[in-house]
């Protein structure tokens, strides 16, 4: 390892990373979103055959996702890096795939066919593209600087852009691809939804660029311990990494905090637009966070530091849990009511979502304490998976909860039995899964924060030597 001549760390980085986020989620908290929403209710396409979509998608993953971590970790590092280049040159691939999966001209199209393009679209934006962007842009993290800090604010800033993106998203797409027709029920304007697709694409574009033009790669790997790595084979590698338990920790959480807050957000759409029919309250309960997201940006690293991310991680989850539960069990009829509980329920959840990825750079950390070797691209790559299968799951469930509670997708409006099952997978499954992710915390994954300090003097140690 060595630091290769720079500028020093600092808000440059910290603003190029977050933007890397904002591009990513441009198209993945859309799709997260709003994709299962524009296949039932644009396309027509049963919410059961959607999940099981999902689920195929994320099978493929598995060989995509770590491929494409092995190809970044031996990749040759160049003049802009090792991982900074990819970011370059996928940015206008996933941006377009992005855009073509949500066609509203094609509703016209056989059932079949439909459904053949649903399948193919989404998995060459997920699988394929999305992957050979997100893989390399998260494992960039451990290139920027060394310093737990540091790393800690870049997960802090890429939470940041993550949620000023989903906020946005999560604001504007509601008044644009809603609209309400003369019964007072929500209708889906399907032109808008591929108007609104293309914006975004373009908008993830600029990020990504900016992203590029920002971030600077210091630390660099030597040749002679690239070569050594190369040659070992990717099964050798992944028994290794698999073996940890700190990557099992927060593969774990990953998946849960995913699996929660993505089902949450997909079933608002259905929550705002059939329980409590008012998707605008839907958009003001997005620009709430943002008060949220600012008070933490402010103290969580500080808290992080002080106490430690798994700590602060463990306590977060707990309240949000606990909260969730509750609200399912007031069964609240009145959606200012809801948004106010709500807001308040997220602020633990959010605070992990900010430390979540440099968890990963500490896992990272540790196994090359351990073992003496670092795998940067593979082990983000089976992060990002498993973060995808949170998706995978959230999605596939969310099709799965509303087909078994009776939901029609044809319908203008749904039956209050329907409504009322919504509300409930809405609020306590969140609850259930997010006091799960609280006990991962505690009970598997181990890097205190007293460990996450004694890997970093380890490695300054042994780099300086």
């Amino acid at each position: 390892m060595s630091n290769r001549e720079a500028s020093p760390f600092g808000i440059r980085d910290k603003m190029g990373y977050m933007l890397g986020d904002v591009a990513n989620d441009f198209s993945f908290i859309f799709a997260s979103t709003f994709v299962m929403v524009f296949y039932s209710k644009v396309m027509g396409i049963s919410t059961g055959l959607i999940g099981t979509m999902f689920l195929v998608a994320r099978c493929i993953d598995a060989f995509t996702d770590i491929g494409m971590g092995r190809i970044a970790d031996r990749a040759k590092t160049g003049k802009n890096g090792k991982f900074r280049p990819w970011i370059l040159r996928m940015c206008g691939p996933v941006a377009i795939a992005s855009f073509l999966m949500y066609q509203s001209g094609l509703q016209g199209i056989p059932y079949g066919a439909k459904v053949a393009y649903m399948f193919v679209t989404y998995i060459l934006w997920g699988s394929v593209f999305y992957t050979s962007i997100n893989i390399p842009y998260g494992s960039m993290a451990s290139v920027i600087s060394q310093n737990p800090k540091d790393r800690s604010s870049l997960s802090v800033f890429r939470s940041m852009g993550g949620m000023f993106a989903g906020i946005l998203i999560s604001v504007v797409a509601p008044l644009v691809i809603y609209y309400k027709d003369a019964a007072g029920n929500q209708v889906v304007n399907s032109t808008n939804f591929t108007i609104l697709a293309g914006i975004f694409s373009l908008c993830a574009i600029l990020c990504y660029l900016l992203c590029y033009w920002l971030c600077t790669e210091r630390v660099v790997l030597s040749d002679k311990k690239q070569v050594a790595e190369k040659q070992a084979s990717i099964l050798t590698t992944l028994k290794g990494i698999v073996s940890s338990r700190a990557l099992l920790g927060v593969i774990l959480s990953a998946l849960l905090l995913l699996l929660a807050s993505l089902m949450s957000q997909g079933l608002n759409n259905y929550l705002y637009a059939d329980y409590f029919k008012n998707t605008k309250a839907l958009s003001l309960s997005a620009m709430l966070q943002l008060p949220v997201m600012l008070i933490l940006a402010a103290f969580s690293t500080k808290l992080a530091v002080k106490f430690g991310k798994r700590e602060c991680g463990v306590v977060g989850m707990l309240v949000s849990g606990i909260l969730y539960v509750v609200i399912g069990f007031l069964h609240v009829t009145q959606v200012w009511v809801y948004i106010g509980l709500v807001f308040v329920a997220m602020i633990g959840m959010t605070f992990f979502n900010m430390q979540c990825f440099a968890l990963v750079t500490d896992v990272i950390d540790d196994k090359e304490v351990i073992t003496g070797k670092r795998d940067d691209g593979t082990i983000y790559g089976i992060y990002s998976f498993s973060r995808k299968i949170g998706q995978a799951l959230a999605g596939g469930m969310s099709g799965w909860a509303l087909a078994l509670i009776g939901y029609d997708e044809l319908a203008v409006a749904q039956t209050e039995q329907v409504a009322r099952g919504i509300y409930n997978i809405s609020t306590f499954f969140p609850g259930v899964v997010y006091l799960l992710g609280a006990a991962v915390l505690f009970f598997i994954y181990p890097l205190s924060r007293k460990r996450v300090e004694s890997n970093a003097a380890e490695l300054k140690k042994r780099h300086n030597s």
